[in-house]
């Protein structure tokens, strides 16, 4: 009886070790806009997987290889000289849905791990809903992250990159640019 008890209270001591060890969990961020323009205008732009400069921040979108899914690669160009490249995930031009996943974070630009995307167009009466889903790990994987790798700070970036490239896009098509 007393091995038991010994026993159980040895596995009760390593419990709490086991959850401190536990790191980030994913994060999730939707942005959402309305643009006053058909939603097959807006697909148009949107689902030309190889330009992505509707982004204010990008500067030169490439993509290689056929447009399908964990086929196509792009490399995005920022104006501040970064880089990062993803992978297009899914294509569903019938439902105006498409997603990709980084390949390789620079997380000077966005301090993030695993950044998945998933941008939906949806006709509102004539106009456009735009949303735009991130899924994503902070900078830091790790427990005690430093402060600009953790989970605020990676949610701040994500938020900031998504609600500013709707924004962008928004006005590329509205302005007729």
């Amino acid at each position: 009886m007393l091995r038991r008890f010994a026993g159980a209270a040895a596995l009760l001591l390593l419990v709490p070790g086991a959850v401190l060890a536990h790191g980030p969990s994913r994060k999730k961020e939707i942005t959402t806009i309305e643009i006053n323009a058909p939603a097959e205008k807006v697909w148009a732009v949107v689902g030309n997987y190889q330009d992505m400069t509707w982004h204010p921040a990008i500067e030169k979108s490439e993509a290689t290889g056929p447009m399908e899914p964990e086929k196509a690669k792009r490399t995005l160009t920022y104006k501040s000289g970064h880089v990062m490249t993803d992978t297009l995930l899914d294509y569903y031009p019938e439902d105006k849905k498409i997603g990709f996943m980084t390949d390789k974070e620079d997380h000077k630009l966005l301090p993030v791990e695993g950044y998945m995307s998933t941008l939906s167009v949806k006709d509102a009466g004539g106009k456009s809903m735009v949303e735009w889903k991130g899924a994503f790990y902070r900078g830091y994987v790790n427990n005690d992250p430093p402060p600009e790798l953790n989970d605020a700070a990676a949610i701040k970036a994500v938020t900031a990159y998504q609600q500013v490239g709707l924004e962008g896009l928004k006005a590329k098509i509205e302005g007729g640019k």
